[in-house]
């Protein structure tokens, strides 16, 4: 197996508190919540007030998910999201990110958000601003297998 991520390895990390209502028979955090742990991890990036990456009139859609489940996650407690710029297109963007719990990884993701127009619904170019700001956000570092 190949070495694991660990939080240190992502620029942004965020936190999310665990529900009793994520659990399923089984006792654990069920697998489809981890799309929402990615997702927060996607807007603490994509959408910091302070700096945001859209335009005015235009929103991020989800265009790609992929989730590498590691180990199971355990109520109660909370999970940090590791999220980091991986590469990006004209109008697309490519997050790697990393769930953990207790400072061990437990599933890796891969997003892919599309800037789109918000009137016309159509694939919109990223501003010379964001494309800046994306710049000082990518890392090229050896990225986790």
């Amino acid at each position: 197996m190949p070495d694991l991520p660990v939080p240190a390895d992502y620029e942004f990390l965020t936190t999310d508190k665990l529900r009793y209502g994520d659990t399923d028979r089984q006792g654990h955090v069920n697998n489809a919540v981890f799309a929402t742990f990615l997702e927060t991890g996607r807007v603490e990036l994509l959408h910091d007030l302070a700096a945001p990456i859209a335009d005015a009139g235009s929103s991020f859609v989800l265009a790609r998910v992929v989730i590498d489940f590691r180990a199971e996650v355990l109520w109660p407690g909370t999970v940090e999201i590791g999220t980091r710029v991986n590469a990006f297109g004209r109008s697309s963007i490519t997050l790697d990110q990393a769930v953990f719990q207790n400072g061990s990884c437990v599933a890796q993701g891969q997003s892919v958000v599309v800037l789109v127009d918000n009137s016309t619904r159509r694939s919109r170019a990223l501003s010379e601003g964001a494309v800046k700001r994306l710049q000082e956000l990518s890392v090229h570092r050896p990225q986790p297998a």
